[in-house]
């Protein structure tokens, strides 16, 4: 049995306390964070070291983005891709050495901007090609693998807390869906949440800092996401969501997300 947490922290070293309590009530093996905001140097080690977290694959750069894979069970670094093409640090990818070789790849897909529209917004080209590049790359895995993280698109219409309203909003527009769909395609990729937790059910994992209410309003959408390669996919025996964390102090903008596995 593996467990495996993905989890947006936005600022690994200003959300530390959180990510601890997070540790000592969930004890993931394994925990990937995306938006670590901190140079590879930076990264807190010691603290992790203390919660019993001894291996680590860190990618990150000064002041934003940047991803780390931290473990209790032995990993070492199998790729770092530059899908963004422009050297942010957005992926890295370990294989669990312990686990039947199952490789981890942990990823931070751009948000894509305010407008949905490459030509009057280049950030939301460079978004759409990043998927793009990723699709490529799902064409030719050929060994049993995860990839999680912060996608940015929240695909399904119970992804969001309004479907109709959102359809224009970047995150949820069709053009980011059915990019997200040939990535899933390219693969044969289990969405391991929505196996779990069926649609049209609610399921959501960030909540805007701009609604104080968060709960009351429960304007959320899923924009995090873990999905496994058919043959691994059927090893996932449980996957749960906590929102709970949002409501911690000085929360990040998502919650965690764990799934577990019969390795």
């Amino acid at each position: 049995m593996v467990s495996i947490a993905t989890w947006n922290i936005n600022s690994v070293r200003l959300r530390m306390p959180i990510v601890e309590r997070f540790i000592e009530e969930q004890a993931p093996d394994v925990l990937c964070l995306q938006e670590i905001k901190c140079q590879e140097h930076q990264f807190p080690y010691e603290a992790f070291r203390a919660l019993g977290y001894e291996h680590f694959a860190v990618h990150g750069q000064k002041g934003y983005h940047g991803v780390a894979t931290v473990a209790k069970t032995p990993l070492r670094e199998f790729s770092r891709h530059d899908w963004q093409d422009n050297g942010e640090a957005r992926h890295v990818g370990v294989e669990l050495t312990e686990h039947d070789g199952m490789i981890v790849e942990n990823v931070y897909v751009p948000a894509g901007g305010d407008e949905p529209d490459r030509e009057k917004n280049a950030k939301f080209g460079q978004k759409l090609d990043f998927l793009d590049r990723m699709t490529r790359w799902a064409d030719a895995v050929d060994r049993p693998t995860l990839i999680v993280g912060d996608f940015n698109i929240a695909p399904l219409e119970s992804d969001v807390w309004n479907h109709k309203q959102l359809l224009k909003v970047v995150s949820h527009t069709p053009i980011e869906v059915e990019s997200l769909q040939r990535f899933m395609d390219a693969h044969g990729w289990s969405d391991i949440g929505r196996e779990h937790v069926k649609a049209p059910e609610r399921y959501y994992s960030w909540w805007s800092y701009r609604s104080k209410d968060w709960k009351v309003n429960d304007r959320g959408r899923r924009l995090d996401h873990m999905w496994a390669s058919p043959e691994l996919a059927r090893q996932a025996t449980g996957h749960s969501i906590h929102e709970y964390a949002r409501d911690w102090e000085k929360p990040s903008d998502h919650v965690p997300l764990v799934t577990e596995f019969t390795l």
